[in-house]
């Protein structure tokens, strides 16, 4: 187990687990691409596939590992090749909407201890973006962190501004200023890790995630790509969700730019990200007030006031307006894929029925 300890396999996970499940190692996931995995046993690296039972039994991509799951797996040709059989209970869940009109969950990254939204002190800075990350790091019930890259391109008194307009949405976050090309910047960085924890950097393309994590490990395993004149938006680097592991033992896992950041039923987490919105609700008139029409609403009434900025409210509503569509649509589906894997099976069955005759 103490391999597995550098891995981050704390007290939470070696109290959940399966004691029936002795014929398995527990190895952790390092990487994904589709349905073929890279994990970790502590001292070495193991391409590994799902069982055909795993993949039958999958209803949608919740039930697939995530990099950073926990998983019980046979190992085999001298510990080469590994076959994952089932996961360990998740401490917590990184998760988004699937690009594009899918309608389905997209995994991020299991077993996060700390999020950190990663934006840059150019034209990237966007608070409204910073809110829509901190909903979906919120529902996972991970603790968020903020870091602002490119920290040499504006001044003191400007940096300042910006966090301050952080802290009035989120008091409490941890704020990391700092520029890719400060070496003392970057040690400041390191102490910010601490050892066996699991880190996630979240952040669009352009913000220096990549340049960051090489300067971090001090090498450039990471390809890093120029940024559009025009826009101030970077290229993808990151194509595949990696594990990184730092000299003090920190793990990172590092995320593709994400273009879409879709959400689907998050309710607590918008409830945690807007908390004077969701405090203000119960001062509401109706209790299932929507807080865009109604006579006696406690939140427009804020806004109007300018407790709450109409940019700010702006959001909210746009975030759970989208929430509930998708959550309807996810709803939909489930039901259809169910209804869909019930005729199947019965099909199936029928077939070897009429066999047997």
């Amino acid at each position: 187990m103490n391999n597995l300890q550098n891995l981050g396999f704390d007290n939470w996970f070696k109290e959940r687990i399966d004691l029936s499940k002795t014929d398995f190692k527990i190895v952790r996931v390092i990487s994904v691409n589709k349905n073929s995995f890279v994990v970790s046993n502590g001292e070495k690296d193991i391409y590994a596939e799902l069982t055909g039972k795993f993949l039958y039994h999958s209803e949608d991509s919740l039930d697939l590992p995530a990099v950073g799951d926990f998983v019980y797996a046979q190992l085999f040709d001298d510990d080469e090749l590994a076959i994952i059989h089932d996961i360990l209970p998740r401490k917590s869940l990184l998760k988004r909407k699937a690009s594009g009109k899918k309608v389905e969950y997209q995994l991020i990254a299991a077993n996060i201890d700390t999020a950190i939204i990663m934006q840059s002190l150019d034209s990237n800075f966007n608070l409204r973006r910073l809110e829509r990350y901190l909903v979906m790091i919120n529902e996972g019930k991970i603790n968020p962190a903020v870091f602002l890259s490119k920290s040499d391109l504006i001044s003191a008194e400007e940096i300042d501004q910006k966090k301050n307009d952080i802290c009035k949405i989120l008091p409490d976050v941890t704020i990391t200023t700092f520029s890719n090309n400060n070496a003392s910047d970057i040690e400041n960085i390191k102490t910010f890790f601490e050892p066996f924890k699991t880190y996630c950097l979240l952040g669009s393309s352009g913000v220096g995630k990549t340049t960051l994590l090489n300067n971090l490990i001090q090498q450039d395993l990471f390809k890093t790509q120029p940024i559009r004149e025009k826009d101030g938006r970077g290229k993808h680097t990151t194509t595949r969700r990696e594990l990184i592991i730092l000299e003090n033992g920190a793990i990172i896992i590092d995320n593709p730019g994400m273009r879409e950041l879709g959400v689907i039923s998050n309710e607590s987490g918008l409830g945690d990200t807007f908390n004077e919105i969701d405090e203000l609700s119960d001062q509401c008139k109706y209790k299932d007030c929507t807080h865009t029409v109604e006579a006696g609403c406690a939140v427009l009434e804020a806004v109007d006031k300018g407790d709450i900025s109409q940019e700010r409210y702006n959001n909210y509503i746009k975030i759970y307006k989208e929430s509930q569509y998708n959550e309807m649509s996810y709803i939909e589906k489930r039901e259809k894929d169910k209804k869909f894997g019930k005729f199947f099976h019965s099909t199936m069955r029928d077939v070897k029925k009429m066999k047997g005759r």
